[in-house]
Parts: C-alpha cells; structure tokens; sequence
C-alpha cells in the first residue's frame, strides 16, 4: 500500500482484511449512530463502503431502525448502486439513504420524526404490523409537505442553497430530496402500477407494450388534476418496467408506439418521450461501470453487449437526426466507450508478448512460474479482445479491434512455435517456468484462435516435454 493511494482505496483494501463478522457488527454500529444522529467525519463514506463490500461478496447486509427502513421502502424500484454524484434523472443511491434520513430527523421535522419512528419500532416490537404501516404513512405524507416547503423557500436563493446542500450531506441534495417527495407524493399510484405490472418481460412486443401503456394512461388519467404528477407516473412507471425487462434499451419501445412513428420530433412530443431518456441516461451510467470494471480487471463482456445493444436499438428502433439532442447524447456514449475500449486493446499485444516472451536460461529464477496475477490479468485484456471482435461496429472500435486480433493472431501463431522448442530443451530447473508460459499462451489461444487451436497446442507441448526428457535421457546414456 502506497503513500499516495486514493483514501478511498486504501479504505477498500482495509475492509476486505475484516472477517464477514466484523464487517457486519462495524455496519450495525455505524448506522445505529446514524440514526441516533451522530455526525461523526466519515462514517457516510466508511458505510458505504462497508456496504459495497458486503454486497461484492454476497453478505446479508445488516440493517436497523424498523423506522428508517419502512420509511424508504417505497423507493426500492428506483435505488441505484453506484456513486451518489451521478446523475440518474427518477432514480436516487442507495447510499444517499442514510444522510437523507439524518437530515430528517435532524433539520427537517425533527420532533415529528422522533415521534413517529418510537410508536413505529413500538409497532413491531408489540407485532402490530397494519399499526407500523399506518405511522409510515403519516410519516411519508408529513414528510412530502415539509419537502415541498424546503424546496420552495430555496428558489433564487443561492446562499441557503449551498445550506441545504450541507445539510442533507449528499452529493446532490436538491435533486435527491426532490426525487424523494415525488415518489413518496404518488407512492400509492406507483405500488398499484408495481402489483399489476408484469414480474418479467423477456420481449417488450405488442402485447406487453399495450398492456403496460394501458396501465400507464390509466394512472396519468386518475392524476388528471396534476400535471406535474401525471408526467411523474410516466417516469417512475417506466423505470418499473425497465427493471423488469430483459433488454432494459426495448423501453424505448413504448415512446415509438405512442408517437405511431418512429420520428424523433413526434416521439419527443409524447409523454413517453421519457422513456428514451431513461435509456439513453442508463447508457451514461454503464460508461462508468465499464471505466470502473476495466481499471478492475474484471471481466466486461455482458456489460459490453448490453452497451451495443442498446446503442444498436435506440439507432435502429428511432430515426435519429444527426442535429437532436438525443443523436448527440448517444454519439457522446459512443465516443466515451470507443476512447475507454481503445486505451486498453492499444496496450494488450504487447503485453501478451512481454508475458510469454522466451527468456534466456539465466534470466528465470530456477524453480519459479510466471505471476498468476499477470497472467489473469493479461487474460482479462484478451478476453476483452475477444468481446470487441462481436461489438467492434457499434461501439466505433473496429479499427484497434481488427489490428489488435491481426497482431495476437499472428504473434500467437508464431510465438507458441518458439515457446515449445524451449520448453523442449529447458533444462529442470527451468522447466516449470517455461511450462508456465506455455500454459498461458494456451489461455489466451483458447480466446484468440479457438479450442481446438488451443487444445493442439497443449497437446505438442505435453510431447516436447516428454520428448525433451527421451532426448536427455539419451545423451546421459
């Protein structure tokens, strides 16, 4: 561990050294002193991180305070992972939940809050379940008054802005706050439209499409008196539906079916126009969980498919003038992907080449293996080669693709020939770290030229060894 390592990186490392037990009861601790209010420098970020931690080695993640909980259940469908900084237009953190819940209880109606969360956790503890869920509701509707007026009192104001801003401790306050009072404000309309949706839908065709529409404009009907909330049903109910879809980018369906074209001025006319701005807004997001899992390590080709093939539907699926704001947020995304993907296949050739490179007998450590690190790192880079060969065209890396695979392909092909003969020749000591190179080189053929190639491969290098072992045999004889 480095002296200029990111803190938050150092705090990662640190927390995968604590056993699944004291993640657990240092989680509890922590958001006991949440919900008591304590402002302790930190704690947000180290329970967040606690939090990812867990949820990356699949660990029950503890939670407490019936109150906090039962307050935010109705922002399930619309809680995202990843950084609070990012912009998810209807969708809030998860890890902005407990700062918002603190400044609740704090700032916003403290007494109130108090008050309600003792006769909720009262509720549970005496089993009085329909008791708990009246309280949150008395919560929730109390809560979105208070919002409403917080927010109000911040127009033009840019001083008690930023005071706000430091108050509720998140990111983006005012947006999360507001994203808050909007679902809560029409919670009974979204957790109808949630019990009638369907639970999962592998194609949004016609059918589906119609049914989900006819949901929504009822709901858009019955909140005819608001207009504001009418568009709101329109945005979370399609964030519902999207988190059941298996193609998450066929949302965009239902904008096109509305408009009865496939026209960007008639489709952005529509109330589903939203839909293809969630779409194209999780496109945004998944650019930075790819920067996130390449500088990982990590494997990235479901992610990369999902990518393409949204990009391929939202330009096949839509007549995208090349002048629309929609045409250049998604040749953005695209340019983002493209400068990502090709940063990296840039530099894997000639890493593969430094890996299996044959070294002279006195450069190798007698006894000693390549780097297993290295070597799945190394692998990572060509799998990712690999993937780009099926998603090359759309995410505008064909060119460095194509030259990359040429380059692995041809020095593959002949590299291997060269690693055999030394390992053919190798003397004991330095056999097992020539093997180790020819056991890596049939990793990254398996990928590159196929299991067959890759299966030969191992194969003739089973025969050079035997046949070296015959050939010193026989000179020692």
């Amino acid at each position: 561990m480095t002296s200029d390592q990111p803190a938050v990186e150092r705090l990662r490392d640190y927390l995968q050294t604590l056993s699944p037990q004291a993640r657990a009861m240092l989680t509890a601790e922590l958001e006991r002193a949440v919900l008591r209010g304590e402002d302790d420098a930190g704690s947000d970020l180290v329970l967040q991180e606690l939090r990812r931690s867990m949820r990356a080695a699949a660990e029950p993640t503890p939670r407490v305070a019936h109150g906090a909980r039962r307050f935010f259940i109705p922002l399930e469908p619309f809680l995202f992972e990843g950084p609070a900084d990012h912009k998810r237009p209807g969708r809030l953190a998860r890890a902005s939940l407990d700062p918002i819940w603190r400044w609740i209880g704090r700032d916003l109606m403290p007494a109130e809050a108090q008050a309600l969360t003792e006769d909720i956790e009262r509720a549970f503890l005496a089993e009085d379940p329909a008791k708990a869920d009246q309280l949150v509701r008395a919560l929730h509707d109390r809560a979105v008054q208070r919002i409403k007026e917080a927010i109000a009192a911040l127009e033009a104001n840019e001083k008690a802005r930023r005071r706000f801003a430091v108050q509720v401790g998140t990111p983006r306050a005012v947006d999360d706050v507001t994203t808050l009072m909007r679902i809560l404000a029409i919670r009974d309309c979204l957790a109808d439209l949630a019990r009638r949706l369907p639970d999962h839908i592998r194609a949004f065709e016609h059918e589906y499409i119609d049914q989900v529409k006819g949901l929504l404009d009822g709901a858009r009907k019955a909140l005819q008196k608001d207009a504001s909330q009418r568009a709101d049903v329109c945005l979370f109910g399609l964030i519902m539906v999207s988190n059941r879809l298996a193609a998450p980018w066929q949302l965009i369906r239902i904008a096109t079916l509305a408009a009865e074209s496939d026209d960007v001025a008639r489709i952005a006319g529509t109330p589903y126009a939203v839909a293809v701005d969630i779409v194209l807004n999780d496109l945004e997001y998944a650019v930075g969980e790819l920067r996130s899992e390449l500088k990982a390590g990590r494997p990235v080709a479901s992610l990369l498919k999902a990518i393409h093939d949204a990009a391929r539907g939202l330009r096949t699926e839509m007549e995208l003038a090349v002048d629309s704001p929609w045409s250049r947020q998604l040749a953005a995304v695209r340019g983002a992907v493209s400068n990502l993907l090709s940063a990296e296949l840039e530099t894997t050739a000639g890493r593969v080449r430094r890996l299996l490179r044959a070294r002279p007998a006195n450069e190798i450590v007698p006894g000693s293996l390549l780097d297993a690190l290295d070597v799945h790192d190394v692998e990572a880079r060509v799998e990712l080669v690999g993937a780009c060969r099926h998603y090359a065209s759309e995410l505008a890396v064909s060119e460095v693709t194509l030259r990359t695979c040429s380059e692995l392909t041809q020095y593959l092909e002949t590299g291997t020939k060269i690693l055999l003969d030394t390992l053919r020749h190798a003397e004991d000591g330095e056999r097992p770290f020539r093997q180790s190179q020819v056991d890596a080189a049939v990793r990254f053929c398996r990928i590159i030229l196929g299991p067959d190639y890759a299966s030969v491969l191992a194969k003739a290098a089973d025969v050079a060894v035997q046949g070296g072992s015959a050939e010193r045999r026989a000179v020692r004889a």
